[in-house]
């Protein structure tokens, strides 16, 4: 027997699963612990030795890989809880992070608030003036020398900068994606000065055109370098003194994983790693269930998270913003907002009922938890409507507290509104259940979708609770609650069902019809560079994909757009694939019509991504039988639940999922209870079991 773990620490719990070489998949859901991360992840895989009924040693000492999502990465940018750093860059450009080419002013903001121009402030500079220093040189934008590096200058700037205590050190320097000799000879003098220091140079991290974006990529980087090496590198130590002998992968924001040891040289490529993960996860089992199209839906305690996969691939971004800082990484695109179950509901201002974004979080979580916690939360709306079971919250490892649910949530929500207990949780229901839908259907919408082509497969600890209600909003026609058992560490088992990618980029501006030879010779050059990054890695691999990208856009305009790339020899006839493949992207982004092939097409930047098959990818196997379609004996209980407005509370049958078989048909309304979630289907509609033991909902009314 051999495994892979995928561990997906979240803000609330962490989720691990792991899977055997025979489609056996077990999960395990523990606390996160945000003082020590660590420790949630050692004590997800010592539950998951316990779900096996084998020791941890014996577990980890049979493990192929662990492949590991944090969101330390993430927290630590969302929090500014980072290490100081130093940047240097070319003289007469220390104020460029400050200047932020106009853009801090608006990145990431909504439209709403983009438009108030009133309220709207750039962010702080990443690094304070007092500890950025500038050196004499000059790459122009061909990668030819203008004015040489003075060494001398860049040893007194390294000694100044280490004076003011830093120890890390970001470099990026004009041009330097076209001649990055300037960038990498000052990191040799960094080395020679202080081999502690830890160093980051922007033409590996980000070696785009446009210089804000590139020198906020490698600062943020830098800043995460350290610390991410700090976590990892004693977890690797105790996991394999606790028997681990497989490699340590974590996950990137790309949907695929690198070495613990690579990771905190690019650790910018780590931030929304958890994010990737049931993405991943999702197009693995698509593949088994035939969709080609899916929205995933995952449901935290602190996020509701929206992702998609179009003809079976999964969508991807090119740039991602956090505190209105770009992020040039190549990401999954997942788009977030705070409305998992520990949101807390508050009446604002105004007296309007608002639901997150700010979290309970593990500690002290939702009311209802029993540990100091005192705001409401969706959970604690959830617990109050019936249909969270207070006594089988975690397969019955935690005990909920139903009375101060309702005194936080009369407290907040009811007196303030005079509404009853049972109207103030149904109020928060019904307005987390709106604003998830919203984000869902503008996520497909604005990608240039028809919501009703996709599938929702719902996940995540509070996900299936109220999946149906945002889907059918949405208009989509088919729900699916993945893994059964282990649907709540969905996004653990797409950590363990991930490949080994490694991305390369390279901006080279020119218009088209671009030069055949000078396009060819990019994509090769970073072809080798994936290559030998994918070799780097230490792990064994069955097969190697390499996959050509690149970045356009009309002449004049300010954004590009990224295009597939056709694989083999590229002569004339391959760029004039390009081109049209990018019209075409741009087509289906904007509109038949919308673009302007008179401008001209300027050709921005290539990619290349290797991907790395891992020799075990787990999956499902086919799930027992039953005789026939009638559930009724996996009945538990029935109880009062409220799941729709318009019906309010109904006596409901309560079904334990570990007595339903595939071909089981459940009626709603019904309540499937699962060790880590709890699944609700609405009146005139139906759930059944598939033959891997996944639920699905018809969304169509049951009209027998």
């Amino acid at each position: 027997m051999s495994y892979v773990i995928g561990i997906d620490v979240g803000g609330t719990f962490t989720d691990a699963v792991a899977a055997d070489s025979n489609g056996t998949v077990v999960g395990a859901k523990t606390p996160s612990t945000p003082e020590d991360y660590s420790r949630g992840v050692l004590n997800a895989v010592g539950a998951l030795a316990e779900e096996l009924g084998i020791s941890e040693r014996e577990l980890l000492a049979d493990t192929a890989y662990v492949s590991h999502g944090t969101t330390a990465s993430i927290n630590a940018l969302v929090t500014g809880k980072v290490d100081p750093v130093g940047f240097i860059t070319t003289k007469g450009h220390a104020d460029s992070i400050a200047i932020m080419n106009i853009e801090g002013r608006y990145l990431g903001l909504s439209p709403h608030e983009k438009q108030d121009v009133v309220r709207t402030r750039k962010p702080a500079p990443l690094v304070p003036r007092s500890r950025v220093a500038e050196v004499t040189e000059r790459v122009d934008y061909t990668g030819a020398v203008v004015v040489p590096l003075d060494e001398d200058e860049v040893r007194a700037a390294v000694k100044d900068l280490l004076a003011t205590g830093v120890r890390a050190i970001a470099v990026s320097l004009l041009w330097s994606f076209q001649n990055p000799g300037h960038e990498l000879r000052i990191r040799e003098i960094i080395r020679e000065i202080d081999p502690d220091v830890f160093v980051a140079v922007s033409n590996e991290v980000s070696p785009r055109i446009r210089e804000f974006p590139r020198n906020a990529t490698t600062i943020m980087s830098t800043q995460l370098g350290p610390p991410l090496r700090r976590y990892l590198e004693p977890l690797s130590r105790e996991l394999a003194d606790r028997g681990l002998t497989g490699p340590l992968l974590i996950m990137q924001s790309s949907g695929g994983t690198v070495s613990a040891e690579e990771a905190p040289q690019t650790a910018i490529s780590t931030v929304g790693s958890v994010l990737s993960g049931g993405v991943i996860g999702a197009a693995r089992l698509a593949e088994q269930l035939g969709h080609r199209n899916v929205m995933t839906a995952d449901v935290g305690g602190t996020t509701f998270l929206v992702g998609l996969i179009v003809d079976g691939e999964p969508v991807r971004s090119t740039t991602t913003i956090i505190n209105q800082q770009p992020i040039n990484v190549p990401t999954i695109r997942v788009d977030a907002i705070g409305s998992g179950g520990g949101a807390i509901a508050r009446i604002d201002e105004g007296g309007n009922l608002r639901v997150g974004p700010e979290s309970a979080t593990a500690v002290p979580g939702p009311a209802a938890y029993g540990a100091g916690g005192t705001r409401p939360t969706v959970t604690d709306a959830d617990l109050v409507l019936g249909i969270i079971n207070p006594d089988y919250f975690l397969g019955g490892k935690q005990e909920l507290r139903k009375d101060l649910a309702e005194a936080a949530l009369m407290e907040h929500i009811g007196k303030p509104l005079g509404l009853t207990v049972e109207q103030a949780a149904a109020a928060v229901y019904e307005v987390q259940n709106a604003q998830t839908a919203d984000l869902a259907r503008k996520v497909v919408i604005e990608s240039g979708h028809d919501p009703r082509e996709f599938a929702v497969y719902a996940f995540g600890g509070a996900g299936p609770i109220h999946a149906a209600a945002y889907t059918r909003e949405l208009g989509a026609p088919e729900l699916v609650v993945p893994l059964g058992a282990a649907a709540s560490g969905f996004s653990a088992f797409g950590l363990a069902a991930s490949d080994v990618i490694v991305t390369a980029e390279l901006s080279d501006p020119a218009p088209f019809p671009l030069d055949p030879d000078v396009a060819a010779a990019n994509f090769a050059k970073l072809e080798q560079q994936v290559t030998e990054a994918i070799e780097r890695q230490g792990v064994d691999y069955v097969d190697l994909e390499v996959r050509r990208s690149f970045d356009a856009r009309y002449t004049a305009q300010m954004f590009e757009v990224s295009a597939d790339a056709p694989e083999g020899e590229l002569h004339a006839a391959g760029v004039e694939l390009m081109a049209k493949a990018f019209e075409q992207r741009y087509a289906q982004l904007f509109g038949a019509g919308s673009g302007f092939s008179e401008a001209g097409i300027q050709m921005i930047t290539y990619r290349v991504q290797g991907v790395g098959r891992l020799a075990f990818r787990p999956g499902l196997t086919l799930h027992a039988e039953a005789d026939g379609s009638d559930a009724s004996a996996a009945i538990k209980a029935r109880r009062p639940v409220f799941l729709e407005v318009s019906r309010g509370f109904e006596d409901t049958s309560v079904y334990d999922y570990a007595l339903l078989r595939s071909g089981h048909v459940v009626p709603g309304p019904a309540i499937i209870e699962v060790p880590t979630t709890t699944v609700a289907v609405p009146a005139g509609r139906e759930a059944r079991i598939d033959e891997f033991g996944n639920i699905r909902i018809d969304l169509e009314e049951v009209t027998r």
